[in-house]
């Protein structure tokens, strides 16, 4: 699903956010990339969807070279790949199902496709009771179980979550990875940057550790291994 092979990345101000990165990652795993803050995490789960390029190695996913794309060939990337954020982004002035729908609207999928897909994914995260609501109306918690209902809705086969309960209190956080530890059994790849020891050490998965941009530990039911 995705191999990445002596990847490099420096930044304009001359930091170094990863150095030689070499990994692969089956289609169907649920893989945690935890590390310290600057190790390169974010950089790591940028390069998948395209925010950011290499300037030196080879990434691929599902097939496709990321680091050759055309501009015009990043939204077709993009289609293949859901990403979460910590602080949500939901569009404010849009309601619960206009901000999932609007995923599919930029793609052109039929209003029919639409609706039945919206409400499904509605549905799985317990929210289909508050679709004509604002993002403003709704708790922290509600918000990211929305932006991960966007992110699933049109059948990605990787979901990226940058920190995705960072922003969230314990309890929450657990429903929250419910959520994904069911997209993930429904055959979801799952990549999912965290400073969250408890999360790591709990809902065992592969572990792939960062330290200054290189990859120093890769271990399946792995432990955070940080203080946090």
């Amino acid at each position: 699903m995705i191999v990445m092979r002596n990847v490099h990345k420096t930044y304009n101000n001359g930091v170094t956010a990863l150095n030689g990165v070499n990994v692969e990652i089956d289609k169907g795993e649920f893989v945690y990339i935890v590390g310290p803050s600057g190790a390169g995490k974010s950089t790591f789960v940028k390069l998948l969807y395209r925010e950011t390029t290499p300037e030196q190695g080879e990434l691929i996913l599902d097939g496709t070279d990321v680091s050759t794309l055309k501009e015009r060939e990043i939204p077709f990337l993009r289609r293949k790949i859901g990403v979460i954020f910590q602080d949500f982004r939901l569009l404010p002035r849009l309601t619960v199902y206009e901000n999932v729908a609007f995923a599919m609207e930029v793609i052109e999928e039929s209003p029919r496709m639409i609706r039945n897909s919206v409400m499904d994914v509605l549905d799985l995260v317990g929210l289909r009771h508050k679709a004509r609501f604002i993002p403003a109306e709704l708790s922290g918690g509600e918000q990211q179980r929305i932006s991960i209902a966007r992110a699933i809705v049109n059948r990605p086969k990787l979901v990226i979550a940058d920190e995705p309960t960072g922003n969230l209190d314990p309890e929450t956080s657990w429903e929250i990875m419910k959520i994904f530890d069911e997209i993930n059994l429904r055959g979801t790849t799952i990549l999912m940057a965290t400073h969250s020891k408890e999360i790591v050490n709990t809902m065992k998965k592969r572990v792939i550790a960062i330290e200054d941009g290189v990859i120093v530990r890769d271990e399946d039911q792995g432990d955070y291994g940080y203080e946090s």
